[in-house]
């Protein structure tokens, strides 16, 4: 019989849901085993749609539970650093969605805790990394196709929300660039070959959301990041988008240039009609990355059954934070940020 990974699952809103959904029914040698969350509709919600056989309140008493072997984590930020040591302490393997802190010291204090524990392993999901089109992308760039990558020009554009319902979280969110730049920051390094950032620069505008000036944060960024070995990366983040949800990435080098998600289209269809020639964009990121999202729950079963590396490391993600933090000083002070 292969082996099986019994995982609890903490954090049960909107995201959550979907991972919970990925590991009870299409996760190859994973069972959801148990589930966390305050609130009890939610655990009964698991119970009924899923046929999850315990629950939890208490994040302690999951993590006390002998049978799970790890856990997935799709709580708030502000809880993950803690929650990760507190997984490692308790023997089981981690999942942890993105980022790994809002700041710097907890996120290194996470890396060298997760030292301490050799055969207990954590991951944070930077879920682009498992997109189809992003790794194949990466296999031609290591392949030589397009010579030595030196630039990178990537963003993260989400949906115009008229309500306006994530400023309420805005303030515990770190602001726009480590909400949403983390991404590109983390793809822009993978896709460079991990080089170390040297030097960033970025600028900000309250387009639409007014309320965000209170709390220092911004609705539309756009940032420069310089890297030691003379590559480069620009990014732009943006919470303010017409169509749909926009993610897109340009990867330019020596001998040519690729190009990913450049046509935020949610499927195959094409509208001709008196509006003219045009094709519908993905609402949110889970429809432009479901697949992903699935490929690397699969990716971290496989990694902790077969002893094999993660793609992501910690140290990854504290670099994301690192730069990400760095971007929204410069935005803040007006100067650029030596790293």
């Amino acid at each position: 019989m292969s082996k099986i990974l019994r995982i609890g699952l903490a954090g049960l809103g909107r995201l959550g849901r979907r991972y919970a959904e990925n590991l009870a029914r299409s996760v190859p040698r994973a069972r959801l085993d148990a589930v966390c969350s305050p609130i009890e509709e939610e655990q009964q919600w698991a119970r009924d749609a899923l046929a999850v056989s315990r629950s939890y309140a208490d994040y302690t008493a999951m993590l006390a539970d002998a049978e799970l072997d790890a856990v997935f984590l799709v709580t708030p930020t502000s809880l993950h650093a803690e929650q990760i040591e507190q997984a490692l302490d308790a023997g089981k393997h981690v999942f942890c969605e993105k980022p790994l802190s809002l700041d710097l010291p907890t996120c290194r204090r996470v890396v060298e805790h997760a030292r301490q524990h050799p055969v207990h392993r954590a991951m944070v999901g930077f879920v682009r990394h498992f997109d189809a089109s992003y790794r194949e992308a990466k296999a031609h760039i290591e392949a030589g196709g397009i010579g030595k990558p030196f630039m990178v020009y990537s963003q993260t554009a989400d949906l115009l929300d008229p309500s306006g319902a994530f400023v309420k979280f805005a303030p515990s969110s770190g602001g726009l660039f480590l909400d949403c730049s983390v991404h590109d920051i983390d793809l822009a390094r993978w896709l460079l070959g991990r080089p170390a950032a040297k030097r960033v620069y970025a600028i900000g505008t309250v387009a639409m959301y007014p309320p965000l000036e209170a709390i220092g944060d911004i609705d539309n960024g756009a940032a420069v990041c310089e890297f030691v070995d003379g590559s480069m990366a620009m990014f732009y983040a943006s919470r303010t988008q017409a169509h749909g949800h926009d993610t897109h990435t340009d990867i330019i080098g020596t001998a040519g240039k690729l190009s990913v998600g450049r046509n935020p289209r949610l499927d195959r269809l094409e509208i001709a009609d008196a509006y003219g020639v045009r094709s519908l964009s993905t609402p949110s990121f889970f429809e432009r990355f479901s697949e992903a999202f699935h490929a690397h729950c699969v990716h971290f079963v496989d990694a902790v059954l077969d002893g094999t590396p993660f793609d992501l490391t910690l140290e990854d993600a504290a670099e994301a934070t690192r730069i990400a933090i760095a971007l929204r000083e410069s935005r803040q002070t007006g100067q650029p940020v030596a790293l």
